[in-house]
């Protein structure tokens, strides 16, 4: 097992970036409670209408808005486990998530990729995505991979089956890849219970977990309801990772901008919750600002930085596993 070194622990005096005091964290998680039960997050899928109306939160089914009381958002956090195992066809490449012990993946996905024996700059292809995932599993300081590269030459509708072949069949290491709906995302943990050995194997060592991205500002698609519900009740990890953009999808400020990512973090995590209570939760981000001269996501910008200190801070203040961006 990979249990990588703490970053700025106290025994340490590692270096490191503190963005707010605890006063200021618990100001950010009030906010986000206010929005979570005054403004509400719309989530287009019935089913999970269903599951939040069960709960005891007010649901808008007409314009699909469920507006959820600080308590079950207060539960739901309390039960998501603070440590996870994400586990390796190898289990030497097994990782445990917790605390500010910190690894190292790669991103996905790209779509165009320059030919390394042609020099062609060209959409990506199946067999690309395959040599990328053999690339991370070579590479020693990467310890997770989220496959790298999408499959453009196979059906759109089933290219994250072809890329789950590719990464299984190159990869050692623990894979993260997107469900799209509940019917990919039970073929997906289909194929990786196959290689784990059962569904009850795979609970136990989660070859593989679902990442899903809600749709700034405070909503999550039906494919991606479909998806976190689904991997919920198998039991298997679900990264909730919000791609807010700072004075676009949501507030130009940074405050603004965390409470809305975490208002759509939580959101997610609350539904992961309460479909099989204690499920694994990653609280993810690739939330940036909107550079507003190209109107593009500045991921290489000095705030993302800011924004993925702040979201590890948030996410040790609730006692979750983090995933930020790199830039």
């Amino acid at each position: 097992m990979n249990r990588q070194t703490k970053a700025g622990s106290s025994s340490m005096q590692g270096f490191g970036l503190k963005m707010f005091s605890e006063e200021e964290l618990r100001d950010i998680h009030y906010a986000t409670l206010e929005v979570l039960e005054k403004t509400g997050v719309k989530f287009v899928a019935d089913e999970a209408l269903d599951i939040f109306e069960d709960a005891g939160a007010i649901v808008d089914r007409g314009e699909k808005i469920v507006k959820i009381p600080p308590y079950i958002v207060e539960d739901a956090i309390n039960t998501a486990p603070s440590k996870i195992l994400l586990a390796g066809r190898d289990p030497e490449n097994d990782i445990v998530a917790e605390g500010k012990r910190v690894y190292f993946t790669t991103f996905g996905e790209g779509i165009k990729v320059i030919d390394p024996f042609t020099g062609e700059y060209r959409d990506s292809t199946k067999e690309d995505c395959a040599n990328s995932a053999l690339m991370c599993d070579a590479l020693e300081d990467i310890d997770v991979c989220l496959r790298p590269l999408s499959a453009n030459n196979v059906p759109r509708k089933i290219h994250s089956l072809h890329e789950l072949d590719a990464c299984l069949n190159n990869v050692t290491k623990p894979i993260l890849l997107g469900g799209l709906n509940k019917k990919i995302t039970e073929y997906l943990l289909e194929m990786a219970s196959a290689v784990a050995g059962g569904m009850d194997k795979l609970r136990e060592r989660p070859l593989v977990s679902i990442v899903v991205c809600p749709t700034s500002p405070l909503q999550i698609t039906e494919g991606g309801c479909e998806a976190i519900i689904t991997a919920s009740r198998k039991g298997v990890p679900v990264n909730i990772l919000s791609m807010a953009m700072g004075g676009a999808s949501s507030p130009v400020t940074l405050g603004g901008t965390l409470v809305t990512h975490n208002a759509e973090v939580l959101a997610g995590l609350v539904l992961t919750q309460l479909v099989n209570k204690g499920v694994p939760v990653i609280y993810g981000s690739s939330t940036t600002i909107m550079d507003l001269k190209k109107t593009t996501a500045s991921v290489g910008a000095p705030e993302l930085g800011m924004i993925n200190a702040a979201v590890a801070a948030l996410s040790r203040y609730y006692l979750l596993p983090s995933w930020v961006a790199g830039g």
